[in-house]
């Protein structure tokens, strides 16, 4: 199924944001919200491409840039820090529902973007169908991994050899996924190279205001089918924060993953989408 990518525009605290929109399938089907991670030159084509194409011919898949992402809006004066920039972003994609319609929608997210669909589904009750996370950040009490260190301070050496460093800790097999680490490198330096992009990585990473934490009681109110997906070997985040969301949340289940890093939908793609296709047509 081939992938389509458009812009579409939304308003959010008196300003207009531009969504870059990556989307599969009929419009107007089941949908699923895919919400990538974080880090230089992310975007929803780079976390997501093969999965949207592959499963186009069953749901309506949908792939946004996040906001500070990518090719769409870089706020010239963005919130400073993870928590405030993701409450933005969380405001910007509920948005982006309403704009297409959607009352109820399928959340996937890794990694930040486990933690932007938690706060959709905490914001607006009702609006997840069912969660998948994905090595979801979020969780308290773990200490950053070297990766991650890594990840936040990139531009400290914002060069191809640095990138292809950090997306070598993304996976668990290096050798064999060499080839499309090489190819998510050149896709994500032309975005690095950009002044917007690098302002938007330093805001995020800005390490000064408090980091966002969620409550077992706060996830004690999402009723909603949830599996916590995570590589046995993550790098990034750790396994212990999706066995913390699966304890906390009421309806969750988890499934770990063996030899596969932070990157389970291109390290396992197969593994990934079954499990996808198992939560969605089992919520039916």
């Amino acid at each position: 199924m081939s992938v389509r990518s458009g812009d579409v525009a939304v308003s959010v605290r008196g300003q207009e944001l531009t969504f870059r929109l990556h989307e599969s399938g009929e419009r107007g089907g089941e949908a699923i919200l895919f919400l990538h991670g974080s880090g230089p030159g992310a975007t929803g084509l780079s976390n997501w491409e093969r999965v949207i194409a592959d499963l186009g011919d069953r749901y309506w898949c949908l792939a946004p840039d996040q906001i500070g992402f990518g090719d769409s809006t870089h706020p010239l004066d963005p919130p400073r820090g993870m928590a405030p920039f993701n409450e933005l972003r969380a405001e910007a994609l509920l948005a982006l529902v309403d704009e297409l319609g959607l009352e109820r929608v399928h959340l996937v997210g890794n990694s930040m973007g486990g933690q932007l669909a938690l706060i959709m589904a905490l914001d607006r009750p009702g609006l997840a169908a069912t969660m998948l996370l994905m090595g979801s950040g979020g969780a308290p009490d773990l200490p950053a991994s070297p990766g991650l260190t890594h990840l936040r301070s990139f531009y400290a050496d914002p060069t191809a050899a640095s990138l292809e460093g950090l997306l070598t800790e993304f996976v668990y097999d290096v050798d064999s996924l060499k080839g499309t680490v090489d190819r998510v490198v050149g896709e994500r330096m032309a975005y690095v190279e950009r002044d917007d992009v690098r302002r938007s990585h330093e805001a995020s990473f800005d390490m000064a205001p408090p980091r966002r934490f969620f409550t077992p009681e706060e996830l004690a109110t999402i009723d909603v089918d949830v599996l916590c997906v995570h590589g046995r070997e993550d790098r990034i985040i750790p396994v212990e924060a999706s066995r913390y969301f699966a304890e906390h949340l009421p309806n969750a289940d988890l499934y770990v993953l063996g030899q596969c890093g932070h990157w389970t939908q291109i390290e396992h793609p197969e593994a990934f989408e079954r499990l996808l296709v198992g939560l969605v047509d089992g919520h039916r």
